[in-house]
């Protein structure tokens, strides 16, 4: 008799949703065509032109970190807590992302990443949608929020 799976809690939803976005971002910064001036492609720093989208300044090292944090993410989720975690933890680590590109000289060998404009507005949509997740859907009780009952339920 095959055992029933458990369902997800809002939580564990949420976090492997933005798991898969992060994965799907670093997959397609690998894609010529999708990346422009895909040739300009550098490790790390802000030599790299290569554009996600034509639009976020991208990098190896960018996108590795991106996939790397989705397969992270993944993992996490499998548990209400490790999902909490990963929405938290890993909001507040892009808002500091955020704040890094914000706060460096983008000419700089400080600029590893490489952070532009677009890329700081992304940071920080990530950012603050994972770490409000994260909060939200996580109850008093520890279940992480059922998507089928209200969350202010005792």
């Amino acid at each position: 008799m095959a055992q029933q799976a458990r369902a997800r809690t809002g939580v564990q939803v949420a976090a492997l949703v933005t798991a898969g976005i992060l994965l799907v971002l670093g997959v397609l910064g690998f894609i010529p065509g999708i990346t422009t001036d895909y040739g300009e492609m550098r490790f790390a720093g802000h030599h790299s032109e290569a554009k996600l989208f034509g639009l976020f300044q991208v990098s190896i090292l960018h996108n590795i970190l991106f996939l790397g944090t989705g397969l992270i993410g993944l993992v996490l989720a499998r548990r209400v807590g490790g999902a909490r975690v990963f929405l938290t933890v890993g909001g507040a680590l892009t808002l500091g992302v955020w704040l890094y590109g914000f706060g460096i000289n983008r000419d700089s060998a400080a600029n590893v990443l490489p952070v532009n404009d677009a890329g700081n507005f992304l940071h920080l949509a990530l950012g603050f949608g994972m770490l409000v997740l994260g909060l939200l859907l996580s109850n008093r009780a520890g279940t992480g929020g059922n998507l089928d009952t209200p969350l202010d339920r005792p």
